[in-house]
């Protein structure tokens, strides 16, 4: 990089005059000392406000120690964009860099904003190595350069960052309120113990192949032959979520003519994941119609309820609790990280039966709150999107 390049007063440095690699390592984790552990699964991907840690009692191996004010950065697959600025002493995961600004160069409250820039994190995934687990060698980090502003324009650009991130920062903690509070009431709307009666004194547990007919899908690969075939979508486990779908990447199959009604869709069709990680067992969501004549894959259930007696949002519903999720892991077949389940264990699926009138509050409560959540992360991408315009316009170099 030129200097002669850059802005007035700005000044190219390489990134080890820029921060300390604080490697104070931790060799038994519950000997620390301390109360708290992050591991990069602790860190939100573009946010700075690290919400959620574990305790070094749950943790083997050695860990790095922090201090209030460093910055733990996920250096394997740096594309994840992990990074998080401390509030407390604690240790973190070796797979993470404890860095602490030089403030000579550049000022501690300015390192982490520049560090989420795209100027930073393209390079960091630049010179990451390894193809499975891509890593950042401090080695190679230091010698990185970049430009920086003088230390009273940081200071100025620090104001502004800090109030675009707390607008941000407050839809995301929003979105989590609203995540939890759903959460709540679906725990108390579908109770571990099923008689509790928390919605209704009438209810009562029937299978679900007594109120709906469960329909596999269609197995990919199979040879045809001489038959007519068609190309049609088909949904994935990828594309069900809990309470919704991913339609971005859909994919298409050659299918006969004469499987097109076994295996397409019907609006009101709720769907159920077969397996995959344990977060993916079960799930829940109803197809509206979202895709001309999509089919289903054999690994997403297509579940055609008698809508007389049991309502597909409510279904999908107990499908997202706490009490489904208990009994799709209770009786799938698991592996190291995997689970599924199959027709029969999804037939015997308990459901909690209450009237059309109580199923219908319910769903419509669930649905209240998955649209309150579909509109904070619409603003939430939004505003993270206009946060990392202002970063990264700041940043760009000038000639």
């Amino acid at each position: 990089m030129i200097e002669r390049d850059l802005k007035p007063g700005w000044k190219v440095w390489r990134f080890d005059q820029m921060a300390t690699n604080v490697n104070v390592r931790i060799d038994n984790p519950s000997e620390s000392g301390m109360e708290h552990y992050i591991g990069l699964e602790h860190l939100d991907a573009d946010s700075l406000k690290i919400r959620r840690w574990g305790t070094p009692s749950d943790v083997e191996a050695t860990k790095l120690m922090f201090k209030t004010g460093d910055i733990i950065f996920g250096r394997r697959r740096a594309y994840q964009r992990k990074l998080g600025v401390a509030e407390f002493d604690g240790i973190c995961s070796a797979h993470a860099m404890v860095l602490r600004a030089k403030p000579d160069v550049v000022l501690p409250e300015f390192l982490p904003f520049f560090m989420q820039s795209d100027l930073f994190m393209n390079r960091a995934v630049e010179i990451s190595v390894g193809s499975l687990s891509p890593t950042i060698n401090w080695k190679t980090m230091a010698v990185q350069e970049f430009a920086l502003p003088p230390k009273d324009e940081q200071e100025k650009l620090v104001r502004l960052f800090i109030a675009s991130d707390e607008v941000t920062e407050s839809y995301r903690d929003a979105t989590l309120a609203i995540e939890a509070a759903r959460q709540a009431f679906l725990s108390y709307s579908f109770p571990e113990d099923p008689l509790s009666n928390n919605i209704a004194p009438s209810t009562s547990v029937r299978r679900l192949d007594e109120l709906a007919e469960i329909r596999t899908g269609l197995a990919l690969g199979k040879k045809h032959g001489e038959a007519d075939l068609v190309s049609r979508p088909y949904l994935r486990v990828a594309n069900v979520l809990d309470g919704a779908l991913d339609l971005t990447e859909m994919k298409t199959v050659e299918v006969r003519t004469d499987e097109l009604e076994r295996y397409e869709l019907r609006e009101g069709d709720v769907l159920m994941t077969e397996g995959g990680d344990f977060d993916k067992l079960g799930r829940g969501t109803v197809w509206r119609g979202q895709v001309e004549g999509c089919l289903h894959q054999n690994h997403v259930f297509a579940v055609r309820s008698n809508e007389s007696l049991l309502l597909p949002a409510y279904l999908a519903a107990i499908a997202r609790s706490p009490y489904g999720k208990r009994y799709f892991l209770s009786c799938a077949k698991k592996t190291s990280n995997l689970a599924s389940i199959n027709k029969k264990q999804l037939s015997s699926f308990p459901v909690l039966w209450v009237p059309l009138d109580v199923q219908l509050q319910v769903a419509d409560l669930v649905a209240a709150y998955d649209l309150t959540e579909k509109q904070l992360r619409e603003r939430l991408a939004s505003k993270k999107k206009l946060t990392s315009k202002l970063v990264n316009g700041m940043l760009e170099r000038n000639t």
